[in-house]
């Protein structure tokens, strides 16, 4: 894939994390339990490699907090940190996961993802953001059951969109067909 549209795809991506989540924010606290911001970055890191995947994990919520208020201030930071990883590491698994099954490969990379970004916050919040006052259970809550919805939502979107991705030819497959 050339970089020209790994840029594009990781500025589709980042201007989706904009939208999505203006979307579900409509809806009062919509937007901690659906995780909208996490799915194109989740998928630009799928589609177009850790870099795009990356960039899209910045750009999203740096962007959002400026253009809309969401996420609030002091959300930003913490924030853009965990997505970053998400893109980073959805983007660097999808290149070394290699099962001969697309869509193994692609829930493997995206649950690795989905679990280093939830564990980075966590460390983030306990150690720099909220030294002390964070603890074991509040990151529990935070990372999995105040957001199990977003993250069984992730688990059922994310892949097939890459999937239906490859099958348009918009995106290079997986594995190339002999």
């Amino acid at each position: 894939m050339s970089q020209v549209k790994k840029v594009v795809i990781a500025a589709v991506c980042a201007a989706l994390g904009i939208v999505l989540p203006m979307a579900f924010h409509s809806v009062p606290n919509a937007g901690a339990t659906w995780l909208p911001m996490h799915i194109p970055v989740m998928i630009s890191g799928l589609v177009a490699g850790p870099a795009s995947g990356l960039a899209t994990g910045v750009l999203a919520p740096v962007l959002s907090s400026l253009l809309t208020g969401m996420p609030a201030a002091a959300m930003v930071v913490p924030m853009t940190c965990e997505l970053a990883v998400y893109g980073l590491v959805s983007g660097a698994l999808s290149r070394v996961v290699r099962t001969g099954s697309v869509n193994a490969d692609l829930y493997v990379s995206l649950i690795g993802a989905m679990v280093a970004g939830r564990v980075v916050n966590g460390v983030l919040r306990a150690l720099i953001f909220s030294p002390g006052a964070y603890t074991l259970e509040a990151w529990l809550a935070a990372s999995f059951l105040t957001c199990i919805t977003g993250i069984v939502l992730q688990l059922a979107v994310v892949v097939p969109i890459v999937v239906s991705l490859e099958r348009a030819g918009l995106v290079p497959p997986r594995y190339p067909e002999e």
